[in-house]
């Protein structure tokens, strides 16, 4: 599994605006071979700032598959023009993972 990671800075006042038209290009994404999922993350200390978070099954289903696709010129169509500057996208595998579950305590009276 690879994880495309790309920190998107869009221009001031157009966030609104792109999370509805982000919301229209997920499905684009969502239907690539390869795809397995994606988040998007809205910075708390920067409102203009996202983080794209996507995970493909090869680093060539989305090089190659996607964006060399048709679906992506739409997906570049709808969504580049919010870009100021253009993000860097960079591609990660994982090294280590932990899960931290919530704790099932259960509280007994003392006797």
């Amino acid at each position: 599994m690879i994880l495309e990671v790309a920190i998107l800075n869009v221009r001031t006042g157009e966030s609104r605006i792109f999370e509805q038209i982000f919301t229209q290009a997920q499905d684009i994404i969502s239907s690539m071979p390869g795809y397995a999922s994606h988040q998007l993350h809205r910075c708390l200390e920067s409102q203009d700032k996202y983080l794209l978070l996507v995970q493909w099954q090869r680093l060539e289903d989305h090089t190659i598959g996607f964006r060399q696709s048709q679906q992506y010129q739409e997906w570049r169509r709808l969504l580049h023009h919010f870009y100021e500057p253009f993000p860097t996208v960079e591609h990660y595998e994982l090294v280590s993972t932990m899960v931290s579950l919530p704790d099932h305590r259960i509280d007994h009276p003392l006797v």
